[in-house]
């Protein structure tokens, strides 16, 4: 009944229900009090949540480090960062121990607004206090880091993750290695996936991809084929994603034969071709000087209603009167 007033955002409703049962047998606990609070705040509902509050502590149905935790909490959720650390500070003035779910809100609400210097000082400081990050202390650092292309610092977490006894989230690792892939640390990153796979981590077509590409950048077409092969074990069928990946690091590597072969698998597996499988061929089979495979290329782009991105229409256009070939630019 609680749980469906606060829902409904009837707090009047709520408070008197709690003055009919405060002091009764069936009062509620603590643990109760601050689940109810806590949703109501995490709906934004911010003064509603602090008249709760003090409501709550007159009737000594909250406790006082709970509630600084839950207007914190608040404080930040709606954006006032500055208000949440002067509330902060005053807390441990007054006493009051920090926790780990209060470093999280200001890790994560730093990294949020770009103050990763900061974020990674108040992890520090939450571990030299004795507080043990958990797994969205992590992610959100490991996010924030690979945000601002700190991806040596992302990679240094996810293994301090690990050693932990952690997981990193597929989302946060995924970031991790889209950035990763600038700094060509893949071998290090595909460790990590192995070593997260034994301990239960199920990696998305996203993973896959991710690490594809940052091995096709780096020239080295044999792993990209490894993990395409890897991830169809893994996840039965690969999908546009996948192949749009592979096939464009095979044009790039100038293995169009193997290229052109994931597009006929491709499509007898009834997934349409992108238009990045088209243009990533047809620029390949244009460096060899194949042009009767970019015209065919170009028409069977066509039928499918797939239009050129400018810089093919441009290249396309320029063979076109180079050649005097007879397909008629759209």
């Amino acid at each position: 009944m609680i749980s469906a007033l606060c829902k409904e955002g009837n707090l009047q409703k709520f408070i008197d229900l709690l003055d009919r049962i405060h002091g009764k047998r069936c009062s509620p606990t603590v643990i109760v009090n601050t689940s109810l609070v806590f949703r109501i705040l995490e709906e934004e509902r911010i003064d509603e949540g602090i008249t709760l509050l003090k409501r709550l502590l007159q009737k000594n149905m909250i406790l006082d480090d709970v509630t600084y935790s839950l207007i914190i909490f608040g404080k930040i959720k709606i954006g006032e960062l500055g208000s949440a650390t002067k509330l902060f500070e005053e807390m441990l003035k007054r006493g009051f121990h920090a926790n780990s779910f209060l470093y999280t809100l200001f890790i994560g609400a730093q990294c949020k607004k770009g103050m990763i210097n900061e974020a990674n000082d108040s992890f520090e400081e939450m571990r030299k206090m004795g507080l043990k990050p958990y797994e969205d202390t992590f992610n959100v650092l490991i996010e924030g880091n690979s945000g601002a292309g700190r991806s040596n610092e992302s990679l240094n977490l996810c293994e301090e993750m690990i050693k932990d006894g952690l997981l990193p989230s597929r989302s946060s690792f995924n970031e991790m290695v889209r950035e990763v892939r600038v700094i060509s640390e893949m071998k290090r990153a595909n460790s990590l996936l192995t070593v997260m796979l034994d301990k239960g981590f199920i990696p998305d077509e996203i993973t896959y991809c991710y690490l594809m590409d940052g091995y096709g950048k780096d020239g080295e077409i044999h792993e990209v084929l490894k993990l395409f092969y890897e991830m169809e074990y893994r996840l039965h069928s690969p999908g546009q994603m996948a192949y749009t990946s592979l096939i464009r690091n095979l044009c790039q590597s100038g293995k169009l034969k193997e290229a052109d072969r994931y597009l006929t698998v491709m499509e007898d597996r009834s997934l349409a071709p992108t238009l990045r499988i088209y243009e990533s061929l047809i620029l390949g089979y244009c460096e060899k000087g194949n042009i009767a495979r970019v015209d065919q290329l170009y028409r069977d782009m066509v039928k499918k209603d797939l239009k050129p991105s400018s810089e093919t229409f441009e290249l396309l256009e320029r063979i076109h009167n180079a050649n005097s070939i007879h397909f008629k630019i759209a």
